[in-house]
């Protein structure tokens, strides 16, 4: 992975229960073009006016009548030429079928104008209340719903598409590169990459927070993070390897990990791609010719440099945008990301030192990953939409978010037979850290950094303490966290105010 994984937050704050509509009976039903809706004034016994002298009781629902030939609304009686009421009934259709109760049709016939003398000369009823009964009686009623608005967290396709490449394509770097760190150079990119990933999640969640005030002060913050990350990991696979080739290639790795993650964030996937096309060229001619030496550490280096350059760039245009006025948040709530980011990165190692095919998989499903990630904020608005109780949207939510775990997990079933990798210990690991992604999205972090770093802890820890196997280990500790991590977000999910 090269970057981070996280949804951004939406800029115009329209989510969740904001999204929710009125209920259909409460919206006027009007078909367009046919001009503003009649204003509808209450009953005069409900402005304070004299009361009338018999207002009939409240009546229960009664039966729709049956459906004729003839009728303007379907259910509605044919009208008979010899009833007005009828005549009546089918002109105010769409009114009176909207209304659930009486007394709206009565402050329907009142905004008409309706007069008493006329409803008695006319129609034959004794006043105003008893005409809108017997309106009200023959409509059926019909609260047809309004047209749904448009999705707001529908995914862009070839955005996932290209990120998921982007997390994938930099490992053409280790295949030109290889052998040029010597035997301990892999120990020491390994911990710098678990240092880089570790600092990227924490750096992209703290300037993420900081987008939404503005560019200019997500910038900043990338500004100031991204030197102190790549030193620190620089300086953890100096330590590891020692001085040598191994240690500059471990530079190299944290710079472009720090600058790939400062383009992610800034949404420049294009730059980042053609920064990637000299190792991608490189390692597309290694079937028929490996290149020298020289060659190929160069392409890594000049990836480096291009990805630096391109990140630097996109920082300078960032911050020349106006700074806006904002909170700035504290650092300790960035913490529970970078500690994901450390047990998310040793969970993979771990995974590819028993099969380093695993590893590929992984990366290319995450473009998958986060297409799902959009996907479930819309399922989850659309099950807000279409609930009317507490219970009913966790059930709907429980069911979008197996959909999407077993969508994902069938994008990682499609690399298994092409790579000969072991099926189990790949879809435990994904399904727990796509689980945890989805609840850090929402901002439940600690709970998924906690469960990533038991099941971190159980896959390292439990092989050098008993003789069970590594791949063993590290599936019952991912099986442990998925099946948690999947309680929680039930839990925390199935709550409509999570998605306010």
């Amino acid at each position: 992975m090269s970057g981070p994984m996280a949804l951004p937050p939406r800029e115009d704050g329209v989510d969740g229960l904001a999204g929710r509509r009125r209920p259909s009976w409460a919206l006027p039903d009007r078909t367009p073009g046919s001009g503003p809706a009649p204003r509808r004034r209450r009953p005069s016994w409900a402005r304070g006016d004299p009361e009338p002298r018999t207002r009939p009781a409240p009546c229960p629902h009664a039966p729709g009548c049956g459906a004729r030939p003839g009728g303007h609304r379907p259910g509605l009686r044919a009208a008979r030429a010899d009833d007005p009421v009828d005549a009546l009934a089918a002109e105010l259709a769409e009114d009176i079928g909207a209304a659930v109760h009486p007394y709206e049709v009565a402050a329907v016939l009142e905004s008409q104008g309706m007069t008493g003398e006329r409803i008695q000369e006319e129609y034959g009823h004794r006043d105003l209340f008893s005409l809108a009964d017997a309106l009200y009686r023959r409509v059926p009623r019909s609260h047809p719903e309004p047209p749904l608005p448009p999705d707001p967290w529908r995914p862009d396709h070839a955005k996932c598409a290209l990120r998921g490449l982007l997390f994938a394509l930099p490992g053409a770097a280790y295949l030109l590169a290889s052998g040029a760190w010597g035997e301990t150079g892999p120990h020491g990119l390994i911990a710098a990459a678990l240092v880089s990933w570790a600092w990227s999640q924490a750096l992209s969640h703290r300037a993420y927070v900081r987008l939404v005030t503005g560019r200019h002060e997500a910038a900043r913050a990338l500004l100031r993070g991204a030197p102190p990350g790549v030193g620190c990991a620089a300086l953890t696979g100096l330590a590891v390897a020692g001085p040598g080739s191994a240690a500059a290639f471990a530079a190299g790795q944290s710079c472009y990990l720090a600058a790939a993650g400062v383009l992610l964030v800034l949404g420049h996937e294009r730059r980042l791609a053609v920064a990637l096309l000299p190792v991608v060229a490189g390692a597309a001619v290694l079937p028929w010719w490996h290149p020298p030496a020289p060659l190929g550490v160069g392409l890594p280096v000049l990836t480096v440099l291009l990805t630096t350059g391109a990140a630097g760039l996109a920082l300078r245009a960032a911050l020349a945008t106006a700074p806006a006025a904002g909170a700035v948040p504290h650092l300790i709530r960035s913490l529970p990301y970078g500690l994901f980011g450390l047990a998310a990165g040793t969970l993979a190692t771990a995974a590819g030192l028993q099969d380093p095919y695993a590893v590929i998989v992984l990366t290319l499903s995450m473009g998958p990953a986060e297409w799902l990630l959009y996907r479930f904020r819309g399922l989850a608005v659309a099950a807000l939409r279409a609930s009317t109780t507490p219970l009913g949207f966790r059930l709907r939510a429980a069911r979008a978010l197996g959909l999407c775990v077993a969508a994902y997990l069938a994008s990682l079933a499609v690399g298994i037979p092409l790579t000969g990798t072991s099926p189990g210990p790949l879809l435990a690991l994904g399904a727990a850290l796509w689980t945890a992604l989805l609840l850090q999205a929402f901002g439940v972090a600690w709970p998924s950094a906690a469960l990533c770093l038991g099941a971190a802890a159980v896959a390292t820890a439990l092989p050098r303490l008993s003789d069970l196997p590594a791949s063993t280990a590290q599936l019952v500790g991912c099986t442990a966290a998925a099946l948690a991590l999947f309680g929680a977000a039930v839990r925390h999910l199935g709550s409509p105010t999570a998605h306010s």
